[in-house]
Protein backbone atom coordinates (compact mmCIF):
# COMPACT_ATOMS: atom_id res chain seq x y z
CA UNK A 1 0.00 0.00 0.00
CA UNK A 2 3.11 2.37 1.03
CA UNK A 3 3.71 2.43 -3.22
CA UNK A 4 -0.05 3.68 -3.38
CA UNK A 5 0.54 6.62 -1.47
CA UNK A 6 0.55 9.37 -4.07
CA UNK A 7 0.32 12.43 -1.74
CA UNK A 8 1.12 12.27 1.91
CA UNK A 9 0.81 15.47 4.59
CA UNK A 10 1.65 15.17 7.95
CA UNK A 11 1.03 17.19 11.03
CA UNK A 12 0.78 20.29 8.63
CA UNK A 13 0.76 23.85 10.60
CA UNK A 14 0.11 26.89 8.06
CA UNK A 15 -0.38 30.22 9.02
CA UNK A 16 -1.20 33.78 7.16
CA UNK A 17 0.58 36.42 9.11
CA UNK A 18 -0.61 35.64 12.93
CA UNK A 19 -3.68 33.78 12.01
CA UNK A 20 -2.86 29.83 12.34
CA UNK A 21 -4.87 28.02 9.69
CA UNK A 22 -4.05 24.75 9.42
CA UNK A 23 -3.54 23.07 13.03
CA UNK A 24 -1.60 19.54 12.29
CA UNK A 25 -3.25 18.34 9.68
CA UNK A 26 -3.15 14.79 8.03
CA UNK A 27 -3.86 14.13 4.84
CA UNK A 28 -3.49 11.31 2.10
CA UNK A 29 -4.00 10.71 -1.51
CA UNK A 30 -3.82 6.78 -2.39
CA UNK A 31 -3.31 5.53 -6.62
CA UNK A 32 -6.81 5.18 -8.05
CA UNK A 33 -9.03 6.78 -5.56
CA UNK A 34 -11.44 10.03 -5.07
CA UNK A 35 -11.56 12.22 -1.97
CA UNK A 36 -14.01 15.11 -0.73
CA UNK A 37 -12.68 17.60 1.22
CA UNK A 38 -15.32 19.46 2.88
CA UNK A 39 -15.76 22.03 5.11
CA UNK A 40 -17.33 25.62 5.78
CA UNK A 41 -15.49 28.48 4.25
CA UNK A 42 -12.59 29.63 6.12
CA UNK A 43 -12.03 26.44 7.46
CA UNK A 44 -8.43 26.14 5.79
CA UNK A 45 -9.58 23.63 2.60
CA UNK A 46 -8.20 25.66 0.01
CA UNK A 47 -4.94 26.43 2.27
CA UNK A 48 -4.59 22.84 2.57
CA UNK A 49 -4.81 22.70 -1.46
CA UNK A 50 -2.21 25.42 -1.56
CA UNK A 51 -0.02 23.69 1.20
CA UNK A 52 0.28 20.40 -0.58
CA UNK A 53 1.14 22.60 -4.03
CA UNK A 54 3.46 24.83 -2.37
CA UNK A 55 1.97 27.81 -3.17
CA UNK A 56 1.78 28.20 0.71
CA UNK A 57 4.90 27.14 2.57
CA UNK A 58 4.15 24.82 6.16
CA UNK A 59 5.53 26.43 9.03
CA UNK A 60 5.13 22.61 10.53
CA UNK A 61 4.75 19.08 8.97
CA UNK A 62 5.52 17.34 5.89
CA UNK A 63 4.31 17.03 2.24
CA UNK A 64 5.67 13.86 0.37
CA UNK A 65 4.37 13.43 -2.84
CA UNK A 66 5.52 10.11 -4.96
CA UNK A 67 7.68 9.03 -2.22
CA UNK A 68 9.62 12.25 -2.61
CA UNK A 69 9.76 15.07 0.29
CA UNK A 70 8.45 17.80 -1.15
CA UNK A 71 7.76 20.17 1.79
CA UNK A 72 8.07 23.66 1.05
CA UNK A 73 8.99 23.06 -2.67
CA UNK A 74 7.98 25.00 -5.60
CA UNK A 75 4.65 24.28 -7.04
CA UNK A 76 6.30 23.72 -10.32
CA UNK A 77 8.41 20.65 -8.32
CA UNK A 78 5.02 19.22 -7.11
CA UNK A 79 3.90 19.20 -10.97
CA UNK A 80 6.32 17.44 -12.39
CA UNK A 81 5.78 14.53 -9.87
CA UNK A 82 2.56 14.16 -11.17
CA UNK A 83 0.10 16.86 -9.35
CA UNK A 84 -2.73 19.04 -11.14
CA UNK A 85 -4.32 22.04 -9.69
CA UNK A 86 -7.50 23.54 -10.73
CA UNK A 87 -7.52 26.29 -8.14
CA UNK A 88 -10.58 28.60 -7.36
CA UNK A 89 -10.84 31.50 -9.85
CA UNK A 90 -9.68 28.85 -12.77
CA UNK A 91 -6.79 30.49 -13.24
CA UNK A 92 -7.04 30.41 -17.07
CA UNK A 93 -4.70 32.74 -19.68
CA UNK A 94 -7.57 35.27 -20.44
CA UNK A 95 -5.40 36.57 -23.64
CA UNK A 96 -4.35 32.81 -25.00
CA UNK A 97 -6.79 30.67 -27.27
CA UNK A 98 -8.82 27.67 -26.30
CA UNK A 99 -6.29 26.06 -28.49
CA UNK A 100 -3.04 27.54 -27.09
CA UNK A 101 -4.94 26.98 -23.17
CA UNK A 102 -4.59 23.56 -23.83
CA UNK A 103 -1.70 22.46 -25.79
CA UNK A 104 0.96 24.27 -23.58
CA UNK A 105 0.18 22.36 -21.42
CA UNK A 106 0.48 18.82 -23.19
CA UNK A 107 3.41 16.40 -21.54
CA UNK A 108 3.48 13.04 -21.10
CA UNK A 109 2.82 11.92 -17.04
CA UNK A 110 5.55 10.25 -15.02
CA UNK A 111 4.99 7.18 -16.59
CA UNK A 112 5.36 8.42 -20.00
CA UNK A 113 1.86 7.74 -19.84
CA UNK A 114 -0.53 10.18 -22.68
CA UNK A 115 -4.02 9.07 -22.00
CA UNK A 116 -4.80 12.52 -21.97
CA UNK A 117 -4.58 13.95 -25.35
CA UNK A 118 -5.60 16.99 -27.09
CA UNK A 119 -8.63 15.06 -29.08
CA UNK A 120 -9.44 13.38 -25.99
CA UNK A 121 -9.67 16.71 -24.25
CA UNK A 122 -11.93 17.86 -26.88
CA UNK A 123 -13.91 14.88 -27.32
CA UNK A 124 -14.51 14.86 -23.48
CA UNK A 125 -15.07 19.03 -23.64
CA UNK A 126 -17.44 18.83 -27.03
CA UNK A 127 -18.25 22.62 -25.74
CA UNK A 128 -14.80 23.62 -25.58
CA UNK A 129 -14.23 22.36 -29.37
CA UNK A 130 -17.08 25.04 -30.54
CA UNK A 131 -15.00 27.64 -29.09
CA UNK A 132 -11.36 26.72 -30.22
CA UNK A 133 -10.47 30.01 -30.87
CA UNK A 134 -11.85 32.02 -28.66
CA UNK A 135 -9.76 33.59 -25.74
CA UNK A 136 -9.88 32.54 -22.42
CA UNK A 137 -11.91 35.93 -21.01
CA UNK A 138 -14.48 35.20 -23.99
CA UNK A 139 -15.74 31.95 -22.31
CA UNK A 140 -18.66 31.52 -19.80
CA UNK A 141 -17.52 30.49 -16.13
CA UNK A 142 -18.74 26.72 -16.75
CA UNK A 143 -16.68 27.07 -20.23
CA UNK A 144 -13.59 28.23 -18.49
CA UNK A 145 -13.59 25.56 -15.62
CA UNK A 146 -14.23 22.85 -18.74
CA UNK A 147 -10.84 24.62 -19.96
CA UNK A 148 -8.82 24.25 -17.00
CA UNK A 149 -9.75 20.89 -16.12
CA UNK A 150 -8.82 20.10 -19.67
CA UNK A 151 -5.49 21.75 -19.36
CA UNK A 152 -5.16 20.06 -16.35
CA UNK A 153 -5.63 16.69 -17.50
CA UNK A 154 -3.40 17.68 -20.25
CA UNK A 155 -0.63 17.22 -17.93
CA UNK A 156 -1.52 13.44 -17.57
CA UNK A 157 -1.45 14.04 -14.19
CA UNK A 158 -1.27 10.88 -11.43
CA UNK A 159 -3.42 13.22 -9.15
CA UNK A 160 -6.06 16.02 -9.77
CA UNK A 161 -7.00 18.84 -7.43
CA UNK A 162 -10.18 20.55 -8.32
CA UNK A 163 -10.68 23.51 -5.61
CA UNK A 164 -14.39 24.64 -5.71
CA UNK A 165 -15.14 22.70 -8.89
CA UNK A 166 -19.10 23.77 -9.71
CA UNK A 167 -18.82 27.31 -7.58
CA UNK A 168 -21.22 30.05 -9.12
CA UNK A 169 -21.89 27.94 -12.00
CA UNK A 170 -25.35 26.91 -13.28
CA UNK A 171 -27.14 23.82 -12.86
CA UNK A 172 -27.12 22.52 -15.94
CA UNK A 173 -23.03 23.31 -16.24
CA UNK A 174 -22.78 22.17 -12.72
CA UNK A 175 -24.36 18.72 -14.37
CA UNK A 176 -21.77 18.50 -16.74
CA UNK A 177 -18.97 18.99 -14.52
CA UNK A 178 -20.30 16.28 -12.62
CA UNK A 179 -20.36 13.96 -15.47
CA UNK A 180 -16.50 14.79 -16.22
CA UNK A 181 -15.94 14.17 -12.75
CA UNK A 182 -16.94 10.88 -13.20
CA UNK A 183 -15.84 10.21 -16.16
CA UNK A 184 -12.38 11.53 -15.01
CA UNK A 185 -12.52 8.43 -11.72
CA UNK A 186 -13.38 6.02 -13.82
CA UNK A 187 -10.24 6.48 -15.68
CA UNK A 188 -8.06 5.96 -12.43
CA UNK A 189 -6.41 9.17 -11.90
CA UNK A 190 -6.42 10.48 -8.08
CA UNK A 191 -9.05 12.89 -7.59
CA UNK A 192 -9.59 15.59 -4.55
CA UNK A 193 -12.83 17.60 -4.85
CA UNK A 194 -13.63 20.55 -2.84
CA UNK A 195 -17.56 21.36 -3.62
CA UNK A 196 -20.23 22.71 -1.54
CA UNK A 197 -23.00 19.69 -2.64
CA UNK A 198 -22.14 17.58 -0.41
CA UNK A 199 -24.67 15.20 -1.97
CA UNK A 200 -22.74 15.61 -5.88
CA UNK A 201 -19.24 15.00 -3.91
CA UNK A 202 -20.32 11.54 -1.79
CA UNK A 203 -21.85 10.07 -4.94
CA UNK A 204 -18.34 10.42 -6.62
CA UNK A 205 -16.07 9.79 -3.76
CA UNK A 206 -15.21 6.81 -1.74
CA UNK A 207 -13.26 8.72 1.47
CA UNK A 208 -14.33 11.85 2.59
CA UNK A 209 -12.41 14.61 5.24
CA UNK A 210 -13.82 17.04 7.51
CA UNK A 211 -12.23 20.21 8.39
CA UNK A 212 -13.13 22.70 11.03
CA UNK A 213 -10.58 25.70 11.98
CA UNK A 214 -7.62 24.29 10.34
CA UNK A 215 -8.47 20.94 11.68
CA UNK A 216 -9.48 17.43 10.73
CA UNK A 217 -13.06 16.50 12.44
CA UNK A 218 -14.07 13.88 10.30
CA UNK A 219 -12.06 11.51 8.29
CA UNK A 220 -14.06 8.10 6.78
CA UNK A 221 -16.24 6.66 3.70
CA UNK A 222 -18.92 8.20 1.68
CA UNK A 223 -21.36 5.83 3.22
CA UNK A 224 -20.33 6.44 6.75
CA UNK A 225 -20.75 10.35 6.39
CA UNK A 226 -24.40 9.90 4.71
CA UNK A 227 -25.14 7.82 7.31
CA UNK A 228 -24.52 10.13 9.95
CA UNK A 229 -26.88 13.40 9.42
CA UNK A 230 -25.35 14.55 13.07
CA UNK A 231 -22.19 15.16 11.64
CA UNK A 232 -23.55 17.17 8.14
CA UNK A 233 -25.79 19.33 10.57
CA UNK A 234 -22.50 20.52 13.08
CA UNK A 235 -19.80 20.73 10.53
CA UNK A 236 -21.60 21.62 7.40
CA UNK A 237 -24.97 23.62 8.26
CA UNK A 238 -26.74 20.55 6.05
Amino acid sequence: MQGDLLVDARGLHAYYGQSHVLRGVDFQVRRGETIGLMGRNGMGKSTLLKTLMGLVKPQGGSVHVAGRDMTGRAPYEIAQLGVAYVPEGRGIFGNLSVVENLKMAARPGTRGQRDWTYERVLETFPRLAERLSHGGQQLSGGEQQMLTIGRALMTNPDVLILDEATEGLAPLVAREIWRICALIRETGISTVIVDKNWKHVTQLTGRNVILVKGEVVFAGPSDELRSRPEILAQHLGV
